[in-house]
């Protein structure tokens, strides 16, 4: 499956937005990961927050490979 990100196109609508394609339920779950991230980063208080999100980037680049 590949990844189709938001294009800002939303629909709520059938099973799928009209927009990305993605599942309403994929969409639910990755909003969830992405806030708990966010969370995260801010009970932190990091003040390199784009260093922390490259470094997740890259983390989950690797762990794939």
């Amino acid at each position: 499956m590949k990844f189709s990100p938001c294009i800002d196109a939303c629909t709520y609508e059938g099973t799928h937005c009209d927009g990305c394609g993605r599942s309403h339920e994929e969409i639910a779950e990755t909003k969830t990961k992405i806030m708990a991230l966010v969370n995260y980063a801010d009970e932190m208080d990091y003040e390199n927050v784009e260093e922390f999100a490259n470094y997740v980037k890259d983390k989950i680049l690797s762990k794939l490979q």
